[in-house]
């Protein structure tokens, strides 16, 4: 009874042992593929940072102001004065259409026009 109880011992040790073996590679590819996103991010991040100097380049008011009078003949386009800028609230937006009304057997009926 006794070699029998070690030898359910010894079995359940290996497959710990085994079991430990694969979460060990498990973890190591797991790490591996997590510090290959973490160089992908950071290289993302340099472009995006790289991006947005252009931008700021690209939209410099005199480079801006150049081009637009380069190409007034074209575009027509004029500095904004304040006076042409107004509030949401002075729009007269189109009325929505009216629901249509039910009729004696209470089915709704289309308004005619």
């Amino acid at each position: 009874m006794r070699s029998l109880t070690y030898l359910a011992c010894v079995l359940i040790v290996m497959g710990l042992a085994f079991w430990a073996y694969r979460e060990n590679y498990r973890t190591q590819t797991a790490m591996g593929e997590m510090s290959q996103l973490q160089r992908e991010i950071a290289g993302l991040r340099e472009d995006l940072g790289v991006l947005r100097a252009e931008w700021a380049y690209l939209n410099r008011p005199e480079r801006l102001r150049e081009l637009v009078n380069l190409n007034f003949d074209r575009l027509q386009l004029i500095p904004q004065e304040s006076g042409q800028v107004i509030d949401l609230g002075n729009i007269d937006y189109p009325k929505p259409p009216a629901p249509p009304e039910p009729d004696e057997e209470g089915a709704n009926v289309a308004p005619e026009e």
